[in-house]
């Protein structure tokens, strides 16, 4: 019913924005793995609403109490459950659009699908149901860590500022130095007033989250169906207000000839085999050639802004529906761990798959 992902290492998310809880369960851990609670903690803080003035200031500690699969500190195999409470809910700021549809939301489509739907804070359409991910990938990164795999992510664009710089021109340890996650500082400045300025409108704005994974060994992914790359756009289209994913070179490949866009393949003096350039992105035929992988994730602005717009009602009537609570005026600086924490299943995913085919 759409409420897992994954296939060796797999997942499934539970609850609303506005029920108790939400969590998830992760069955495919494999046994013996030190659960580091403090990491996923962390993990959890970097996506949590009210961390600065340019998200959403809805107040939740999102500390996750892992329920089964953990003994000691470590891993069991069974599948591991976690719950995150939900304390600063305001059902009430919904109240209002209980029979009207939100333009650019779920009501309607859940509406139409499911004949009934939870409109306090859009129920299981909430992004608040993303942390359950950012849980579940905190533990894919700790499996991938001890296997030299990082992932790091990083907002690159909001609106139309955007970074004029690739991933390895920049230092990517200065991406938790500022609340719109920017690498770098001169940039970030500019896309924090344009937030800001944005969010003082009654608006909001869109923009793009980059993926480096790097220590990726050649050989993950399947080269027909289950391609790695289409998996990972799978996985970022699974997010909510996503609206694109590219990888490698992407749509500005085309501008390019095939002579250029080849990358040649060398040895370098320990006798490994790589590429001179990198326009694959990491992975050719759907499966990773070793190099570093990434790509691009486009968010749309966030549906809900703070002005009078028309719409309908579940009568089929005409209404004006005004946004009510607290919201991201631009919603790429809290996706950014939701990204990595998409990207850390694929990949343990795979990592598991390929484990199993040489077996």
């Amino acid at each position: 019913m759409g409420n897992s992902f994954g296939e060796l290492f797999r997942i499934t998310t539970f609850g609303e924005s506005h029920g108790p809880a939400i969590g998830v369960v992760i069955d495919g851990c494999p046994a013996g793995m030190r659960i580091d609670q403090e990491f996923i903690s962390k993990e959890l803080e970097r996506r949590k609403p009210g961390q600065s003035r340019i998200t959403s200031q809805r107040k939740e500690s999102d500390h996750p109490e892992i329920l089964s699969g953990v003994f000691e500190g470590k891993s069991t195999g069974s599948p591991i459950c976690m719950v995150i409470y939900n304390k600063d809910q305001r059902s009430k700021d919904y109240s209002h659009i209980a029979d009207k549809f939100r333009p650019s939301h779920a009501d309607f489509t859940y509406q139409m699908k499911y004949g009934i739907r939870d409109y306090r804070g859009g129920g299981r359409s909430s992004a608040r149901e993303t942390a359950a991910r950012v849980a579940a990938g905190a533990i894919a990164k700790l499996f991938l860590n001890h296997h030299g795999i990082e992932i790091r992510a990083f907002v690159s664009q909001v609106g139309g500022i955007g970074l004029d710089k690739s991933y390895p021109d920049l230092n990517l340890d200065l991406t938790e130095s500022n609340p719109v996650r920017c690498p770098d500082p001169v940039v970030a400045a500019k896309m924090i007033d344009l937030i800001e300025q944005t969010r003082k409108k009654q608006d909001t704005i869109g923009g793009i989250i980059t993926g480096v994974i790097t220590g990726v060994p050649a050989g993950l992914g399947e080269p027909v169906f289950d391609k790695l790359h289409a998996c990972l756009g799978k996985a970022m289209l699974g997010i909510n207000a996503v609206k694109g994913f590219d990888y490698g070179s992407g749509f500005q490949g085309i501008q390019m000839h095939g002579s250029a866009h080849n990358d040649e393949f060398y040895r370098d003096e320990k006798g490994t085999i790589k590429t001179r350039t990198n326009y694959s992105g990491g992975i050719q035929g759907g499966i990773s050639n070793g190099q570093d992988i990434y790509f691009r994730v486009a968010f749309k602005p966030v549906a809900t802004i703070m002005q009078a717009q028309q719409s309908i009602d579940q009568e089929g009537e005409e209404t004006i529906v005004e946004g009510k609570g607290r919201h991201d005026p631009c919603v790429v600086p809290r996706a950014v761990p939701i990204v990595e924490a998409m990207t850390a299943l694929v990949i343990a995913d795979f990592f598991l798959m390929n484990l199993n085919a040489k077996l």
